[in-house]
């Protein structure tokens, strides 16, 4: 089954994404992420796991790696999921989103 945007791992592997400490706190890779998975930690930029795609379903590469200046985004290997998973993920957080669209557009 071929994903669309899945980001192509060297090893057929896909995890959530995360942030290092190496983060200079840019703010470049906040809004670039189309789940708003990042937000500002206690000290630098976090990725919340739970919202993470790697971009699956939305673009080819992820977008926060791709926008990084320092390059301290890797794969959280904490959370290893594969690219159906993500998919997945994106499938669930998107109707998600449009149910609480379509609710506060009925109740203004």
């Amino acid at each position: 089954m071929t994903v669309p945007g899945a980001f192509a791992a060297t090893d057929n592997r896909n995890m959530a994404l995360m942030i290092t400490d190496e983060c200079i706190n840019c703010d470049v890779c906040e809004p670039e992420c189309p789940n708003d998975a990042i937000y500002m930690g206690v000290e630098i930029y976090e990725i919340d796991p739970h919202k993470c795609t790697e971009c699956v379903g939305h673009f080819d590469e992820p977008q926060c790696v791709q926008i990084c200046p320092v390059a301290c985004i890797p794969v959280n290997p904490a959370h290893i999921e594969t690219r159906e998973t993500l998919f997945e993920k994106f499938q669930r957080l998107t109707a998600a989103k449009a149910a609480v669209t379509a609710s506060a557009s009925r109740n203004p």
